[in-house]
């Protein structure tokens, strides 16, 4: 290893993407401390006076300037940030009003492993718990599309659908609310994937127990309106296996947690059990814990394959690979040999990335499906601010073993399969049918 560098064995990569709200989760080199612990050890600092804001302020762009990864700010003025937002700071009105100008003035990073959390947000990356109006938004054909809708959820009942196109919001067009987030950002024109796909995902964001009129278009054209209620939500992550067709194993991870590793470890053999073929579902998966990555990742590739490394603004790197036994119990990894297509697409991210890219690059698997996140960047911990909230920054970049960056970039699949609108109304999964098609002609060139 060259001077700098160090192997370390135990590793935190975190990375959340739910299917209603985008946070990645950092990277840490250790496990995080609990937020309530850190909290605890504090004596917080008022934001009900100027000063106290002000310290808030300071605390977190002084962090920032410090700690970043990217000691240019991708050409950010990291100065003029300071000079443009502290006086907003000072005069906000309130605790949420001082955290809205937080986030405007990280947001021109345009980094979605950077940001900042308020006191009363208390976000817990293991169990994440985030602000919803039970809808999921992307882009299809350009426009913000409805992709998913809560059961027995307020939107459900309104009438609005999977496959419906958002047309305002607050009675502003959504369209043009798409295009002047995008144009907030320090990142030149075009804008990556991954910052469109947050632009639409994050459409209706706005504080908890606030509403937000919203109109839209049904599948038969009309024009329809309702007041929906952003509220609290919390998801639990997990693995589902399924068989298709009866011969290929369907296995969606949500994110690489231990748990979930332990499950996969555990039940792979009959999970596989008479598989032909199988096909990994990451495209709700934003990433997890290194160590968990590493596990499965294992069971796919051979022990000892470099994954990449990770650098701070300092030259100090550490590298991640796979092995042959479990970083959670005693026993051997069990591997397979069965032909491989991973599914992806912009929600796929961070040590979910790592993951794909290994896959592809050692050609193990088929990729199908659209380009993932492009946002693989980590955090060496959290940072408490004066009031108790708390700040991630991206401390370190990643690179793969070939010396790729994938932050900003993402992975191409090798067969891009995009979402229409007609699949989202008739419930038809092309990728998924694209990958079964893909495994049955392997199994008729292998006759």
């Amino acid at each position: 290893m060259g001077k700098g560098e160090k192997r370390i064995t135990m590793l935190r990569m975190l990375a959340l993407l739910t299917a209603l709200s985008f946070y990645p989760l950092p990277f840490t080199p250790a496990p995080f401390p609990s937020t309530r612990a850190a909290r605890n050890d504090a004596a917080a600092i008022s934001t009900a006076t100027r000063e106290g804001r002000l310290a808030v302020f300071d605390d977190a762009w002084s962090r920032i300037n410090e700690r970043y990864y990217d000691h240019s700010f991708h050409g950010l003025d990291w100065d003029a940030q300071r000079a443009n937002f502290r006086s907003l700071a000072a005069e906000a009105g309130s605790s949420e009003e001082l955290y809205a100008v937080l986030r405007r003035m990280i947001a021109a990073l345009n980094d979605p492993h950077t940001h900042v959390f308020a006191p009363e947000e208390k976000f817990d990356w293991w169990r994440p718990r985030f602000v919803s109006t039970g809808l999921g938004i992307a882009e299809v054909d350009g426009l913000p599309t409805v992709v998913q809708v809560e059961r027995d959820s307020v939107p459900q009942r309104a009438g609005i659908r999977v496959g419906d196109v958002i047309e305002s919001v607050n009675e502003e067009d959504a369209l043009s609310l798409v295009k002047n987030r995008l144009a907030g950002l320090s990142v030149p024109a075009p804008a990556s994937a991954s910052s469109r796909f947050r632009a639409f995902a994050k459409l209706l964001d706005g504080p908890a127990e606030t509403s937000v009129d919203v109109s839209w278009k049904s599948k038969e054209g009309k024009q329809k309106s309702a007041r929906l209620k952003r509220h609290w939500e919390q998801r639990e992550f997990g693995v589902r296996a399924r068989r298709e067709q009866g011969e290929y194993a369907v296995i969606e991870i949500d994110a690489f947690t231990k748990p979930i590793a332990t499950a996969f470890a555990r039940d792979l053999k009959e999970q596989l059990n008479g598989a032909r073929g199988v096909i990994l579902d990451l495209r709700g998966n934003g990433g997890g814990d290194a160590e968990a990555m590493t596990d499965i990742a294992s069971s796919f590739l051979e022990p000892g394959l470099d994954l990449g490394q990770f650098t701070d603004r300092f030259g100090i790197s550490f590298t991640i690979a796979t092995h042959s036994r479990s970083l959670f119990s005693p026993e051997l990894i069990a591997q397979t040999k069965l032909p491989l297509v991973v599914l992806t697409s912009e929600r796929t991210s961070s040590a979910a990335e790592i993951f794909v890219e290994a896959l592809k690059v050692s050609r193990r698997a088929t990729i199908l499906g659209t380009e993932t996140c492009g946002c693989v960047l980590a955090v060496r911990a959290r940072h408490l601010l004066p009031d108790g909230g708390l700040l991630d920054v991206s401390e370190l970049d990643y690179e793969t073993a070939a010396g790729h960056r994938l932050e900003g970039h993402g992975i191409k699949p090798d067969e891009i399969v995009t979402v229409e609108r007609s699949d989202l109304y008739s419930g038809r999964d092309g990728a998924l049918e694209r990958a079964t098609g893909k495994l049955a002609r392997l199994r008729m060139a292998h006759h």
